[in-house]
């Protein structure tokens, strides 16, 4: 780690005094040499993107490079409080009880075979998505279900039997959460990020819009997945009878909705309607965010106890607000525009549906050594997009597919999703086994967005 971590900082330093390239100003290169740094101090693993960002942020201010008040101007972005609100409302979901519920049912409704299990678990995983802007919170709710699943099977890693059922559900799971988080606007918390970075070459994403456009494609990857890992890291139990009438007992056991489910129900339909309908009633989504967490407040769904243990929020608060605003003023110095410019020539003389392409599988495949999809939306995604645009490609289908692709290409390594590594840990999972049949996933998905989703965005834009 130590060695790791200076080896970063002889790099900034380094780079940090020689001359700026043609055509960059000295602020655009000091704050590449800034940004740059973070963003390779996580990928190495020299240190966390939390720890990472709270030194990109002093160093740019304490040398000037930016003035205070742009530097913090990210604390105070709604998008970005939005997605910290949105955290601690997916504690209370947790907290009411109802998720278990629902999981039971599904179960109750789809567990006669393991096949149906899978399908169970990716669907329960698509219907809360909405309200979980972290994969690993996600995890945290599916993760349980799963191992309860495979243990109840006699599926176990200490006794050598965890392809009887476990390995196929854990790698389903994952799976899963990569469409889940595609499937909603809310699912990820770098989905609002990119949305708004798309903002900036006029592409404007409400939640309506993002749930429409990734309609198609995910439904139909959310039902290949389970089949396609059913066949390529097959259990060895095919059928699993005494799953849904465990369920059933389950489900007598908890009685009647109680009243936190209730309200916990009834609060996340008002809160999506709320956000489905914002931009034509002109409510702000944050607002709306933040009267969901004051209900579950008031209700004693979520105390102050669980706002203590929430460190995860304020967490996210400071890395994501500083890498956005670091993202930002490189596009607004120019830093993005110069890089284009440079890369632009490798892609020229083909036409946008080559150039569509070929940018799209390159923004995929580089995802083998970035750790943090977040990271990665922050360092390539207005690269991407600008020479895409340049090529012609319609800026809606860019981004859209960029954003898309930074939550379908997770199961490509075991590190390449926060949520994957709960699973790689498991032991139900082997490092190989990931890597295949995370690969086949990847492949399966990019092909589906690709060949449906294309179409698919450009009928919606058009």
């Amino acid at each position: 780690m130590i060695w790791r971590r200076l080896l970063v900082l002889a790099f900034a330093l380094v780079v940090w005094f020689v001359s700026p390239p043609e055509g960059l100003s000295q602020q655009a290169w000091h704050l590449f040499v800034v940004f740059a740094g973070a963003i390779i101090a996580v990928i190495i693993g020299a240190t966390s993107i939390l720890l990472a960002s709270i030194l990109a942020l002093a160093a740019v201010v304490l040398t000037g490079t930016l003035p205070a008040d742009e530097a913090y101007a990210g604390f105070g972005d709604g998008f970005i409080l939005l997605i910290v609100i949105a955290f601690l409302i997916g504690r209370a979901v947790v907290n009411s009880g109802l998720g278990v519920r629902i999981a039971y049912k599904l179960i109750r409704l789809f567990g006669q075979s393991t096949l149906g299990l899978g399908y169970s678990l990716v669907s329960l995983d698509a219907m809360i998505a909405f309200a979980f802007p972290s994969n690993t919170a996600r995890a945290g709710v599916l993760y349980p279900i799963s191992l309860s699943l495979a243990i109840g099977s006699g599926s176990r890693v200490e006794d050598g039997t965890r392809k009887r059922l476990g390995a196929y559900l854990m790698m389903t799971s994952m799976g899963g959460i990569s469409i889940s988080s595609a499937l909603w606007f809310t699912a990820m918390a770098a989905n609002p990020i990119g949305a708004q970075l798309a903002s900036t070459q006029g592409v404007e994403i409400t939640f309506v819009s993002w749930l429409l456009m990734a309609s198609v494609p995910c439904l139909v990857a959310l039902a290949v997945i389970p089949w396609l890992l059913y066949r390529t890291i097959p259990p060895e139990i095919k059928a699993t009878p005494e799953a849904p009438e465990k369920a059933r007992q389950k489900l007598v056991e908890m009685g009647a909705l109680s009243r936190d489910e209730k309200i916990t129900a009834v609060t996340c339909i008002l809160m999506v309607l709320g956000w489905a309908l914002s931009d034509t009633l002109n409510i702000d989504k944050t607002a709306i965010a933040f009267l969901g967490l004051g209900i579950f407040m008031l209700a004693g769904i979520f105390t102050l106890k669980d706002m203590d243990e929430s460190g995860d929020a304020l967490n996210t608060l400071i890395w994501f607000a500083t890498l956005y605003t670091l993202s930002s003023s490189l596009n607004a110095t120019g830093f993005m525009s110069w890089v284009g410019f440079q890369l632009g020539p490798l892609v020229s003389g083909f036409s946008w549906p080559v150039v569509y392409v070929l940018l799209i599988v390159a923004y995929v495949l580089i995802h083998y050594f970035f750790v943090s999809q977040t990271a990665q939306l922050l360092a390539l995604f207005g690269v991407f997009m600008g020479l895409g645009v340049d090529a012609g490609v319609p800026p809606a289908l860019m981004a859209m597919m960029l954003l898309f692709a930074t939550n379908f290409f997770t199961p490509i390594t075991p590190q390449g999703g926060s949520s994957n590594v709960i699973y790689a840990a498991s032991g139900y999972l082997t490092q190989g086994e990931i890597y295949k049949n995370g690969g086949l996933v990847v492949l399966v998905n990019l092909l589906i967005f690709m060949i449906l989703g294309t179409p698919w965005v450009l009928f919606l834009i058009s």
